[in-house]
């Protein structure tokens, strides 16, 4: 089977992956290892050329990952399932919506914990 095609950020901070729930994803990311869907967005020059690689590869029956550089420095990679280009007024974005592992993946959990009150204070009868 042939090497992958790589998309490889080379400058600026390490991605940022939003967990992503469209539906049609989850066909894309089925396999033998439980995982997820997630979205990343990056700012690039070349965004119909790149998306145009990815689709050749996927044509080819290869596959396509996204390398980038982890926060302690090391080397990352994301199979790529997805990829879309957008143009804002910063110029162009790259969609990519990449399968990761959810035993590997960092996933940040947000608890609103509003209820300030001790549970012995709350009325049984309620």
């Amino acid at each position: 089977m042939a090497e992958p095609q790589k998309i490889t950020i080379i400058e600026g901070p390490p991605p940022t992956f939003e967990m992503a729930t469209e539906t049609w994803l989850y066909g894309l990311v089925e396999g033998s290892v439980p995982s997820r869907a997630a979205l990343c967005r990056l700012r690039t020059f070349n965004g119909a050329a790149l998306v145009e690689r990815c689709y050749r590869a996927w044509r080819s029956g290869q596959g396509v990952t996204l390398e980038y550089r982890a926060e302690d420095g090391s080397t990352q990679e994301a199979p790529i399932v997805a990829a879309r280009w957008i143009e804002v007024d910063e110029g162009q974005m790259l969609m990519l919506w990449v399968r990761l592992d959810l035993n590997e993946a960092e996933i940040e959990l947000e608890v609103d914990d509003e209820s300030d009150e001790d549970p012995g204070d709350l009325d049984p009868e309620a």
